[in-house]
Formats: C-alpha cells, sequence, structure tokens
C-alpha cells in the first residue's frame, strides 16, 4: 500500500501543478492578450480555445486531480496518516469547489454565452465576457494552487 500512495500522491501533485499551470497561463498571458487584441479576432480566437481545450490531456489534468486527491487522502488514512491524510482531503474539496464548481457555473456559462451570441457588437461582446471571466479565473488559480500547497504540506509532514 505503502508504494500505491507513493504513486497516488505524486501523480496527484503534478496533476494539480499542470492544472494550476493552465489557469495561471490563461489568467497571465492569453485573455490579458487578447484584451489587446480587436475584440472581433478576441472572441473568435477565444472561442476557438473553448473548444480545443476540450481533449484528453486537459480533461486527465482537470478532473485528475479529483480523483488522485481523494485517493491519496484515503491511502494515508489507511497508512494511519492522518494529518497527511486530512490535508489532502481538504485539497480535493478546495480543488473541487475552486475548480470544478467555478467552472460549471460561471466559466463554462460565459463561455456558452461567448459562443451563443448573434451581436455584431464586438466590442461589447468581450467587455461582458473578460472581466467577469478572468476574474473566476483568477479565484480557479488560487485555489488550485491552494490544493497545491496542501498536498506539499501533507507529503512533507507524511515524509518528516
Amino acid at each position: 500500500m505503502l508504494t500505491l500512495t507513493l504513486i497516488a500522491a505524486f501523480l496527484n501533485l503534478v496533476l494539480l501543478a499542470a492544472v494550476f499551470g493552465v489557469y495561471f497561463a490563461y489568467s497571465n498571458s492569453v485573455v490579458p492578450g487578447l484584451d489587446k487584441a480587436d475584440p472581433e479576432k478576441a472572441v473568435e480566437a477565444m472561442r476557438k480555445m473553448n473548444v480545443a481545450i476540450i481533449n484528453p490531456a486537459f480533461l486527465t489534468i482537470f478532473i485528475g486531480p479529483l480523483i488522485t486527491s481523494a485517493a491519496t487522502g484515503f491511502l494515508l488514512l489507511g497508512l494511519d496518516e492522518n494529518t497527511s491524510a486530512y490535508l489532502t482531503l481538504a485539497a480535493a474539496v478546495v480543488y473541487l469547489v475552486g475548480s470544478h464548481v467555478i467552472t460549471g457555473r460561471i466559466n463554462i456559462p460565459l463561455n456558452n454565452a461567448l459562443e451563443n451570441s448573434t451581436s455584431t457588437d464586438w466590442r461589447q461582446r468581450w467587455a461582458d465576457f473578460s472581466p467577469r471571466w478572468r476574474r473566476w479565473n483568477a479565484v480557479r488559480t488560487v485555489t488550485s494552487a491552494v490544493s497545491l500547497l496542501l498536498c506539499g504540506i501533507g507529503l512533507y509532514i507524511w515524509g518528516n
């Protein structure tokens, strides 16, 4: 069980780091870059990115941390590593709420509204989308970082 726990824990760190990186990149380069572009081109580019991101690699790093955090937490409980387990399970909850709930309740509906709008007022379309999307993506970025930190601390405690 020790080997399985180690594999789950390190896979969990890698997946959380990857999803944090995606959110961070969108917050700090992709959307700010689109904000500087012509609004019609920004809308079209974001619409294409929203389609392109639905792929096996992204879905693995998006869904994977829920599974690996929970699995690692329960495996650590089985090893009587309660503090590490609770930190890892807390990371799963933070990630679930901060990433999946926000994505499903806010970012995806914003993406869908951008996709389905028939307005040709591109400036207004982008202005209705970008600030709110960026704000909530920043929350996803921070919560995925907190999840990563909680798991890292849990691993550190387990190792000492």
